[in-house]
Parts: C-alpha cells; sequence; structure tokens
C-alpha cells in the first residue's frame, strides 16, 4: 500500500480480507498473505480508535472542568 489509507479506507478493506478469506477460491500461500495483511490493518485501526477514544475522553473531562457563572447585572449597578 503506497499512499496513506484513511481510516474508513483500512476498515474496507479488512472487510475485503475477511470476505476473501471466507471464501473457498483462496490458496493457502495466499490466504496467509491476507491474514499478515489484515492483522496489521487491524492492529493500525484498533490504535487509531484508541488515539480518538482518549481525545474523547480528554475533551469530555475539559467540558466538566467549565461551569457557567450566572451573571449578576445588579452587583455592578450597586
Amino acid at each position: 500500500m503506497n499512499k496513506k489509507l484513511t481510516f474508513e479506507e483500512k476498515l474496507t478493506r479488512l472487510e475485503e480480507i475477511i470476505t476473501k478469506l471466507d471464501g473457498e477460491d483462496t490458496n493457502l500461500d495466499d490466504s496467509a498473505k491476507l491474514f499478515e495483511e489484515g492483522i496489521e490493518l487491524s492492529k493500525e485501526l484498533s490504535a487509531r480508535l484508541g488515539e480518538v477514544k482518549f481525545k474523547v475522553e480528554e475533551l469530555k473531562a475539559k467540558g466538566k472542568e467549565l461551569s457557567l457563572a450566572p451573571f449578576d447585572s445588579e452587583a455592578k449597578d450597586a
């Protein structure tokens, strides 16, 4: 794979590999190569999901730190 694939493209490729491995037309050598590629894609996808999960949790934590203070316009007028 020469170009850098997006998450979605990698997922689609993994689905293609699974379909080929489920079929009976793939010989043993090709199956081994496909399995190896599938394992590598699975690791990459899992790592990316972990990164996104961490980022979401980080953003949620930051969101909880934010609080709204009531605006008291009368306090400034006094």
